[in-house]
């Protein structure tokens, strides 16, 4: 490394078209193998590489908060995308492109995350071993790192951090339909300052806020816990293996469960590397602002969990609707409200941003792992069915409604699509 490279100092819709075309038909085969993709055709060595290198930075020195570590990729790839975007006169476009994509990456994540910076620095140093010296790299190098300390300048202060998201909330009052600490551990509500972070593209968290969930006593409420008491019971005689392992499968964490799932994208992408680095800063920039206006639609409606309304104390007012104190869900609920459900925000954000930028699939079979599911792999060809096994996971976990489910994808898909109008000026 020279000295003057010390690693310390718009999407067009061309790209709606650089990827692979998709695959006929989904693949639903769970298997006990281990976790791995089966990668094949053409793909950027220097983009897989950053975004091995993010994968384990996060992993190893990520934050409590799942948002905050969509902030963290969302910082570096959109940087990588600005400092990618344009090639300087008479430099290698190559040698630039993977040099400014080295130069951001590698300065928010020593940023972020200072405990890495032997790893991180490690990972530079392979890195342009494989770029010759010279202007173009030297040049790529120092835009990627000012792409960088701009963003993370310009997002300092944006109620991303931990505390910020999880500030210390008051439930109100007990009443029907209104969230309550759950069981076991009754904890206080998560991630209710999310919606006051500042979004990097919406206008606001409630730009896309949702209507109301189903009324108490309405059919659509009814139908929606009768099927969470049958199916989505610890006891429940009902549900097949087949559901509980699905459930059992998506119930970790969704940040860790779709990392893999770009990762396919990247691996069978046919368009650039300016195209490829886009799609990631892309997909983590529609995540944080879906979770955003989730925690907005979720603290503005604070609708009960299905163990409240089942199991608790408070009665819906419903006499067909009777209350079951001795039920338990299948999975233990989380601490925060019903509506809409965040696991399908995030897995209607990933599809939409997915399939307007690759397609419906990568073009090939891919195999993902799960964190709640250890050995455990699902295989896919198309992004639709990861969704609508998400939908009915949290059902037969017995931990949303469908509503709520099928409101978060509704949501996310929203956001997503927003966002992506508002590429070209993100990455400006």
């Amino acid at each position: 490394m020279s000295s003057d490279e010390s690693p310390h100092t718009s999407l067009s819709r061309r790209a709606i078209i650089a990827a692979a075309p998709a695959a006929a038909a989904a693949g639903l085969a769970a298997t006990a193998s281990p976790a791995s993709a089966a990668p094949s055709g053409p793909r950027s060595g220097a983009v897989l590489s950053w975004y091995d290198t993010t994968v384990d930075t996060v992993a190893a020195a990520g934050a409590t908060a799942q948002v905050t570590n969509s902030r963290t990729w969302a910082i570096a790839w959109l940087a990588a995308a600005r400092a990618v975007k344009r090639v300087p006169f008479g430099v290698d476009e190559r040698h630039y492109r993977e040099a400014a994509l080295a130069g951001a990456v590698h300065r928010t994540l020593v940023t972020i995350a200072p405990t890495r910076v032997a790893e991180l620095d490690a990972a530079l140093g392979k890195a342009l071993k494989r770029i010759p010296l010279g202007k173009a790299r030297r040049k790529g190098l120092s835009t990627g790192a000012a792409k960088a300390d701009a963003l993370l300048a310009e997002r300092e202060g944006d109620g991303l951090d931990p505390a910020s998201v999880n500030p210390p909330y008051t439930p109100p009052a007990p009443a029907p339909g209104v969230w309550q600490p759950t069981p076991p551990a009754f904890g206080p509500g998560q991630q209710a300052g999310t919606r006051f972070a500042v979004p990097f593209a919406l206008d606001s968290a409630d730009q896309f806020r949702l209507d109301p969930p189903p009324a108490l006593g309405s059919e659509a409420y009814r139908a929606d816990v009768e099927e969470l008491y049958v199916y989505g019971g610890l006891a429940s005689t009902e549900r097949t293996q087949e559901q509980t392992d699905v459930a059992q499968f998506w119930y970790g964490s969704s940040f860790v469960l779709y990392t893999p799932v770009l990762r396919a994208a990247l691996e069978h992408h046919r368009g650039s590397l300016r195209d490829q680095v886009e799609l990631v800063a892309l997909f983590h920039v529609a995540s944080v602002d879906t979770q955003i206006a989730t925690s907005d639609s979720k603290y503005a409606h604070l609708w009960w969990r299905p163990v409240t309304a089942i199991a608790g104390p408070v009665d819906d007012g419903d006499p067909q609707t009777v209350p079951d104190p001795d039920w338990e869900p299948l999975h233990v609920t989380p601490s925060h409200p019903d509506y809409p459900s965040g696991h399908n925000t995030y897995s209607g954000s990933a599809e939409e941003v997915l399939t307007q930028l690759v397609g419906d699939g990568p073009g090939a079979a891919f195999t993902i792992p799960s964190p709640s599911a250890p050995g455990v792999t699902r295989t896919y060809t198309t992004w639709h069915p990861l969704t609508t096994e998400n939908i009915d996971a949290r059902v037969w976990s017995g931990i949303h409604s469908r509503a709520a489910d099928l409101a978060g994808v509704e949501l996310s898909r929203t956001v997503a699509a927003y966002v992506l109008t508002r590429a070209g000026d993100l990455i400006d």
